[in-house]
């Protein structure tokens, strides 16, 4: 007899988990049980559905259960499981590159890690909230819909009004724009160009279930790569509250040893090859290593406080704890007035403002 998973979804704009799901099931890595899929409106009638036995997994974008995780602990579910970020970087919606705006080129961005960010990379142009600009411009507000905001800022730039605007991919499919697009990368091809670290959470999707479910089970719909940024995603910025998390950039991934040794040649990084070596200097092949980057960046992107790690698979997880405790220290020691050597000397302020 075939087994069968009852399989609940939530889809939010910008992260299809139905479509990753679609995509799977399609694909010549499916499971062989029976999965048959139900969509679910919101977060708790989900968890509902998983508590009443109506649903065995539910699949849902990582982002909305940030801060409930001891809620869904009491009610008596776990994660068990992830599935890789396929998209999880944002687009610059423009005619021109980033590097090739036009002086005093209005982009238009509503996240303000990205907004930080664009400041960091490109001086000289104007980058402002939807809101602000419409505040400024005298226009209506724009709409509260993520989709019809899109539209709505492709009109300002069909007209002329506005250079660009940046929004999630998965979105910019959804309102059909056809216009050129270009990805905000964490890798620039060429040295020198700008990176971009994408959103907390971005299109990372988390499996729950009740409790003691069957691993035999779960790890046929979940991804090694998936639970490893899920475990480092929570670790790092779980505890974070919502005004520090829509600051801070992180991305996490797993690397085979070729593209790291291939990455530390063209960028001369001795301590990125070093990583993949043993202490005789021979290359070690045999295990994936993880890499994660976290960043936070002022306002007006001037400054960036950040910290980059690659670690063996196996030592993910003692990584990531010490990772977190030396995070916290970097941010304290930065954020912190820097005292005087002597009384007389001049105030000299912190680093970096993370009230900013």
């Amino acid at each position: 007899m075939t087994e069968q998973l009852l399989l609940a979804m939530l889809d939010t704009v910008g992260c299809s988990v139905s479509n990753n799901f679609a995509n799977f099931l399609n694909s010549g890595n499916a499971p062989e049980m029976e999965v048959e899929c139900l969509e679910v409106g919101d977060l708790d009638s989900g968890l509902s559905m998983l508590d009443s036995g109506e649903a065995d997994v539910l699949a849902v974008p990582a982002s909305l259960i940030h801060g409930r995780r001891l809620e869904i602990l009491q009610a008596g579910l776990e994660i068990v499981g992830a599935r890789t970020p396929q998209r999880p970087y944002s687009i610059l919606v423009s005619d021109n590159k980033l590097q090739y705006q036009p002086k005093s080129a209005i982009i238009l961005c509503g996240q303000k890690l990205v907004r930080r960010q664009l400041r960091r990379a490109r001086k000289g142009i104007r980058i402002l909230d939807p809101g602000a600009y419409s505040a400024i411009s005298g226009k209506d507000a724009p709409p509260g819909d993520p989709v019809s905001s899109v539209r709505w800022m492709e009109e300002l730039r069909d007209s002329g009004e506005i250079d660009g605007f940046v929004t999630q991919r998965g979105v910019y499919e959804e309102a059909g724009l056809v216009s050129r697009r270009h990805s905000l990368l964490p890798d620039p091809q060429n040295a020198g160009e700008p990176r971009f670290l994408p959103l907390p959470y971005s299109d990372l999707i988390v499996l729950i279930a009740r409790r003691m479910f069957p691993v035999s089970i779960s790890e046929q719909i979940s991804e090694k790569e998936g639970e490893t940024s899920w475990w480092v995603h929570d670790n790092l910025i779980g505890s974070l509250d919502e005004d520090m998390l829509e600051k801070t950039g992180i991305l996490v991934r797993h690397r085979q040893v070729r593209s790291l040794i291939k990455q530390a040649e063209n960028t001369r990084d001795l301590l990125l090859e070093q990583v993949c070596q043993n202490p005789d200097g021979d290359v070690i092949e045999d295990e994936v290593h993880v890499e994660f980057r976290i960043e936070f960046v002022s306002k007006n992107g001037k400054k960036t406080v950040g910290m980059h790690r690659v670690v063996r698979h196996s030592d993910v997880e003692r990584a990531t704890i010490a990772s977190l405790r030396d995070w916290e220290i970097l941010l304290k020691e930065t954020s912190r007035d820097v005292p005087k050597d002597f009384h007389t000397d001049p105030d000299t302020p912190s680093f970096i403002t993370l009230e900013d």
